[in-house]
């Protein structure tokens, strides 16, 4: 087997066990030395380090890490220490994540914070620790880990939803600001049996989603030859990509019953013929300036 990833090094969080396990015994596989990120510890007896054993006794290479990613000190504590373990870093895996699933009307604002604060800004500290190196060094693969009930909501996950998907428009801009630099950014949202899940799929449903049927999409996410701004779907060893679509709608101008317009053509606004996957946030714009008769030129980039 070719090693796609041979001499690279990646860091996975949330891999002491579930995907984030299952994606750093695949990254090895590929040639990758690996930083093996758990909550709860680095120690001698974690489930961190249980990994990195496996990936040794494999022939490959890792170390643990015990930060937990909502204490960005600590997480640049860990990008630092991968740099000068092995010079570089060229992957970065955002897999941590928890749970607290309530309808909203039940759901504590502490449930949803604590949500938001592992999913995204824990993926934010651990770009933002990585991202001058791989800006330096003109190569860098990133992957968030979005999911589909982010993508199209799921009923008693408004947090995880919401963090989910807020992840989907950090992979939009960090990709453009990132490929001149030879930045990568994708995302991912897994379908699989893990600690996370269980309780939310039926038996029937863990036995069939491997978490191990997952990582080969990471994989492609993150070789050499990977995508940016994609975001793939992958479980049961099934593969689908997911797009932020604008239908052509329709052009009103200025009118005093727009409104009313709207109501009466909604039907005809949410046609999905021949809809649109535009590149940035400004081409929409200037799509909607288009059809009302307006040209504008890209602004400069900061």
């Amino acid at each position: 087997m070719k090693k796609v990833l041979q001499g690279r090094v990646a860091l996975v969080t949330g891999a002491g066990s579930g995907l984030g396990r299952a994606h750093a015994l695949e990254l090895a596989r590929q040639g990758a030395r690996v930083v093996v990120n758990d909550v709860a510890g680095a120690h001698a007896g974690s489930p961190a380090s249980a990994v990195v054993e496996e990936i040794r006794r494999q022939g490959g290479e890792a170390v643990a890490a015990g930060a937990d990613v909502r204490d960005y000190d600590a997480v640049q504590e860990m990008v630092a220490g991968a740099v000068a373990r092995w010079g570089t870093l060229d992957i970065l895996v955002n897999n941590a994540g928890i749970l607290r699933d309530k309808s909203f009307s039940k759901m504590s604002l502490d449930d949803f914070r604590v949500v938001m604060d592992v999913h995204l800004m824990g993926s934010v500290h651990c770009v933002k620790a990585a991202w001058e190196t791989m800006r330096a060094q003109r190569y860098g693969r990133v992957v968030l880990t979005t999911s589909s009930s982010g993508l199209y909501g799921n009923f008693g996950q408004a947090n995880y939803s919401a963090a989910k998907m807020a992840l989907v428009g950090l992979m939009q801009t960090l990709a453009l600001e990132g490929e001149r630099y030879g930045i990568r950014v994708n995302c991912l949202a897994p379908t699989a049996a893990t600690g996370m899940t269980e309780g939310v799929l039926t038996p029937e449903a863990m036995a069939r989603l491997a978490p191990a049927e997952v990582s080969p999409a990471l994989v492609a996410l993150v070789d050499q030859d990977a995508p940016s701004r994609c975001i793939l779907l992958a479980g049961g060893g099934s593969v689908e990509a997911a797009h932020i679509t604008m239908t052509r709608g329709i052009f009103i101008g200025e009118s005093d019953d727009a409104a009313g317009q709207i109501r009466e053509r909604l039907a005809e606004i949410r046609d999905r013929d021949g809809e649109l996957v535009p590149s940035t946030g400004f081409e929409q714009c200037q799509f909607e300036l288009a059809k009302a008769g307006f040209e504008m030129a890209l602004p400069g980039v900061l």
